[in-house]
């Protein structure tokens, strides 16, 4: 008789009796379930596995697709997969390297002669050709309908085969692990290794683009929203160079991944790497004050950026720099400005949207600006909280000489907040935590999982909000900046990268046990267990080491600025 387990699908409510040892894509087969758009993964016990996970005990399953965050993270890893066996194929000897997110796509740089992993000064540019070959390979790929194999074996035998392959940035994060097995994948003989759940054929990559950027190429994928077209193409030219100048900063130090910066902790040099990368974001800082000193017609600078962005410390230190060049910093905060509860937009679930731009009094903020430039002395508002309602402060401000305004705020980059100042009178900053390390060549780190753990450390020590109810939250508030924020940056002046290449061997340390705190029987367990095991690669670094300057202090406490 066949043995079988049960288990409970999430998706209709129905329980099944499952051979035992079924993976889960035969599972969604035998629920008959019919998904708008096929499951990528599944949330296991709260766990997120891939389709290729067998069960051999009861479980509680919910199939994800491409519109849930971990499907299109499994969907989007599937395509780096393709991608580099297409490269292989084309050019066996290349190098391919999952670069950074851009332009609502991903950065590929691909160097066809090279075996290393070390760009030689020689080598070729890829070309809009060669573009289209690898467009081409990959539909290939996809319509051969190849099977994705999954392998488990020994840590150390993965990292004799990928040293074999010549990819040490893999040989170099294995051997960092600590782990006894490791996972690896493989499409018609072509081997790598993901971080992460993958598709079980290259059949269901049913949508993707790919185009000519720059030297290198943009992958673009489905849009989350609407998984049936590719989500919009936005040129994003000043967050691409902010990108490239922190990998100009990376070749200083020689630290492009995890693997490297596991071996500087290793080797007892993580004290110099803080120094050197603490001194090189100063110095983007000191750039920028000296450009608005530079402009003699500014009045104030505007800083913007998504949630725990660093936007606070960026704002002192820059004050700091102003002053250095005889530029006195006046504060003003937006959130004095907020309407009269009852005059507050309303979200669609008809709650107070206090994020929204009309939650402000855009024409007292115009009123009083211009009026400070012309030399008046004006009475700012206060915003009563517990109140709901605007009120006068009593504090009288008038522009001294010397003098500049300072606005920090969600919508301080987006026009209309500020439409009747003249242009010439602003200088618009865009602070973000930009990931720029890699956990290997074919990995990179999503720039959204450094801000939640600096989120998730922040409202724990400073609000008493545990982790669970941070990534709870983190849905909504990344819906906020997508509409507030993002589409914005590129008005910036300056961008500035508040990301460290150290900073996440450091936050592990805080992170860690609150990401443990969370309850397995929640869903918000599935992240929690995704940071914890993203972390595990990464060597910590004592807090201790980082200076009471450090952006970073705004996050992990003991900073020498107040908040």
């Amino acid at each position: 008789m066949e043995q079988t387990v049960k288990v409970f699908c999430k998706n209709n409510g129905q329980q099944y009796d499952v051979p035992l040892g079924s993976n889960i894509q035969e599972l969604y087969r035998q629920t008959g379930l019919q998904m708008d758009y096929f499951p990528v993964s599944a949330r296991v016990n709260n766990k997120v596995e891939g389709m290729h996970f067998r069960i051999y005990k009861q479980k509680e399953v919910e199939f994800l697709d491409v519109r849930s965050s971990s499907g299109l993270r499994g969907y989007t890893r599937t395509l780096f997969f393709v991608l580099s066996k297409a490269a292989h194929d084309l050019w066996p000897a290349c190098r391919v390297v999952i670069d950074i997110p851009v332009s609502n796509g991903y950065y590929v740089d691909i160097y066809k002669e090279e075996r290393g992993e070390k760009k030689g000064e020689s080598q070729p540019p890829i070309t809009p050709d060669d573009v289209h070959a690898l467009h081409q390979r990959m539909q290939e790929i996809i319509d051969a309908a190849l099977p994705i194999h999954r392998f488990e074996t020994t840590t150390k035998e993965a990292i004799r085969m990928f040293r074999e392959l010549g990819s040490m940035s893999k040989v170099k994060l294995l051997e960092g692990s600590g782990r006894l097995y490791t996972t690896y994948y493989d499409i018609d003989g072509y081997k790598d290794y993901y971080y992460g759940a993958l598709l079980t054929n290259t059949s269901q990559l049913y949508l993707f683009g790919l185009e000519y950027y720059y030297d290198g190429v943009l992958l673009r994928i489905p849009s989350q929203q609407d998984p049936s077209k590719l989500d919009a193409f936005t040129r994003q030219d000043k967050m691409f160079e902010i990108f490239k100048e922190h990998h100009r900063w990376q070749e200083i130090l020689g630290l492009r991944t995890v693997g490297d910066l596991n071996e500087v902790i290793a080797q007892g040099h993580a004290n110099q790497l803080i120094q050197i990368s603490e001194a090189l974001q100063e110095k983007k800082i000191a750039q920028i004050a000296d450009e608005i000193a530079r402009r003699k017609s500014t009045r104030m600078v505007l800083i913007a950026g998504p949630s725990s962005s660093g936007k606070t410390t960026t704002c002192k230190r820059l004050s700091v720099q102003l002053a250095v060049n005889g530029l006195w910093p006046v504060p003003i905060s937006l959130d004095d400005y907020f309407l009269d509860r009852d005059k507050t937009p309303r979200d669609p679930d008809g709650d107070y949207d206090f994020e929204h731009l009309h939650a402000l009094n855009i024409p007292l903020l115009n009123e009083q600006l211009n009026a400070l430039f012309r030399g008046e002395e004006v009475e700012l508002p206060r915003y009563n909280f517990q109140q709901g309602r605007s009120e006068m402060s009593g504090r009288r401000l008038k522009l001294k000489p010397g003098e500049i305004l300072i606005v920090e705020g969600i919508h301080a980059l987006n026009p209309e907040l500020t439409a009747q100042i003249p242009e010439e009178q602003k200088f618009r900053v865009y602070a973000s935590a930009l990931t720029t390390i890699l956990l290997d060549s074919h990995n990179y780190i999503p720039t959204t999982d450094n801000r939640l753990l600096r989120r998730i450390i922040r409202d724990h020590k400073y609000r008493g909000v545990t982790a669970r109810e941070t990534i709870r939250r983190w849905t909504s508030v990344r819906k906020g900046e997508n509409r507030w924020i993002f589409p914005y940056q590129e008005n910036a002046d300056m961008m500035f990268n508040s990301a460290m290449l150290f900073e996440l061997a450091v936050i592990k340390s805080q992170a860690e046990p609150l990401l443990e705190q969370v309850p397995e029987d929640c869903e918000e367990y599935a992240e929690a267990y995704r940071l914890r095991k993203f972390l595990a690669y990464i060597k910590p670094i004592p807090e201790t080491q980082i200076p009471p300057t450090s952006l970073l202090r705004e996050f992990l406490g003991g900073s020498s600025f107040k908040y």
